[in-house]
């Protein structure tokens, strides 16, 4: 997922000026027009320097030319539309999201009987867009969310006499953490520490983390209560357990809850990133922000999505494959095969595994990656590793739009500010699921497949 700069405001790559930001692969020169070429417009800026290098690489090993096209994140579905409306359309594009999925699907290829498909993990398998018997897109990233925690600050916590656990492996739940997190606030000036919890800032820079990541944990327990992976209308049935957990951080992080609605997501990263909290909600792509900080490697961790909703123990964190690659139907016969070979050679040779992997920090979810091609990155190997300990994996669910995300950060807003209440916040998720999936269906002609929980 694409996220705005670091704490430290060094990441440059993301501040793209331009709409579109056009990288032709070098040695065009040496390119064989007869094997078909590429044009990949790409919707993550923050690894453009990267796809530029697999690019030219790819060009210099085979011949095929590879002209890669960034669009800012902002503007990605627009110059999509646009682009794709052109006599030289992208050969391949990133599709994200049931909407977008919607709007560009008369552009897709079947992906299923192709070399790239047989060779996803059956997880990815499972999480490819499709409808009836055809998969149309393929997966090139997994993420993860959760609760990332600082392992040093809970254990050094956890020997004090006053501490209601004796190690971090006794928060097994969210009783338990829930208990630490009002503990650990209550005793912060002997610990060190400014408030145990990171703001939970509902700026635009950082307000998905809960009218988007948090807000698809109690709609995804309710559909999996249902047996099902969608439905067009919702009853809130655990929203009592995501106030509890937005309540939990709001009470005990450094900022005034009626300051949280101009709070940046960069300050809300450097407090964990500079040991001032123990515990951030946010995902495996925060790494990238907190490395080289005041926490080591080794005590960062990641902790399960809990928020007291029955039964959550068996679950780990939440895994999101939103960012998948299609293959324009409409590119001739010599560019879609050019297409698919390029991206079979991104996730199976060495080189595409090593810029994937390691320089884009990457969990690829392909059967090519072995134990050596997996990213350097602590919280994907925590996230990782609760499949080894028989918890189930939480897939990322479709939400209807940005307009539903809009209307829950506003609700939400008023309430921690105090000039609204919960009520607004139930409505913005249930009724406001239920309003945008219709206009998405009145606008794009359909709704998601559900299919049953297995």
């Amino acid at each position: 997922m694409a996220r705005k700069g670091n704490w430290k405001r060094t990441v440059a790559i993301v501040a793209v000026a331009a709409s579109v930001t056009s990288i032709a692969a070098c040695g065009e020169t040496s390119a064989d027009g007869e094997k078909g070429q590429v044009y990949y417009l790409n919707s993550k800026p923050e690894v453009v320097e990267q796809f530029e290098e697999l690019a030219q690489a790819y060009t210099a090993e085979t011949g095929v030319k590879v002209d890669v096209q960034t669009a800012t994140s902002d503007k990605y579905e627009s110059s999509l539309t646009s682009e794709l409306g052109k006599s030289n359309a992208p050969t391949m594009f990133n599709v994200s999201g049931y909407p977008s999925f919607a709007k560009v699907k008369q552009y897709l290829e079947p992906m299923q009987d192709t070399e790239i498909y047989g060779l996803l993990t059956d997880e990815g398998k499972s999480v490819v867009m499709s409808e009836g018997d055809n998969a149309y897109t393929v997966p090139f990233v997994a993420e993860y969310d959760g609760i990332i925690y600082n392992k040093k600050l809970v254990g050094e916590y956890a020997q004090k006499d006053y501490a209601v656990i004796d190690s971090i492996d006794d928060i097994v739940n969210y009783d338990v953490l829930k208990q630490v997190v009002e503990d650990m606030n209550a005793h912060k000036d002997d610990l060190g520490i400014v408030a145990s919890f990171a703001s939970p800032g509902l700026d635009t820079s950082g307000s998905w983390r809960f009218d988007d990541h948090m807000a698809r944990i109690p709609v995804a327990a309710e559909l999996r209560d249902e047996g099902k992976t969608f439905a067009p209308e919702i009853t809130g049935k655990y929203l009592p357990q995501y106030k509890d957990f937005f309540d939990l951080q709001a009470n005990n992080s450094p900022t005034d809850p009626k300051m949280l609605g101009s709070k940046i997501n960069d300050d809300v990263v450097a407090e964990f990133a500079l040991g001032q909290v123990a515990f951030l909600t946010n995902g495996s792509w925060t790494y990238t922000q907190i490395k080289d900080s005041e926490v080591a490697d080794e005590d960062i961790g990641m902790l399960p999505f809990w928020m007291g909703i029955p039964g959550e123990e068996k679950y780990s964190v939440v895994a999101f494959y939103e960012n998948q690659w299609g293959v324009n139907k409409k590119a001739s016969a010599k560019d879609k095969q050019a297409t698919l070979d390029f991206m079979k050679w991104m996730i199976s040779s060495d080189k595409g595994k090593e810029v994937m992997a390691k320089e884009m920090g990457f969990a690829v979810p392909y059967s090519t990656f072995g134990a050596n091609d997996k990213p350097d990155n602590p919280l994907i190997i925590d996230a990782q590793s609760y499949e080894t300990k028989g918890k189930k994996m939480i897939y990322n669910i479709l939400v209807p739009d940005q307009e539903w995300k809009n209307g829950i950060c506003g609700a939400l807003t008023n309430y921690v500010q105090g000039t609204g209440d919960w009520e607004a916040v139930r409505s913005a998720f249930v009724d406001g699921w239920k309003t945008e999936w219709a206009n998405n269906e009145a606008v794009l002609g359909g709704l998601p497949e559900s299919k049953t929980l297995e």
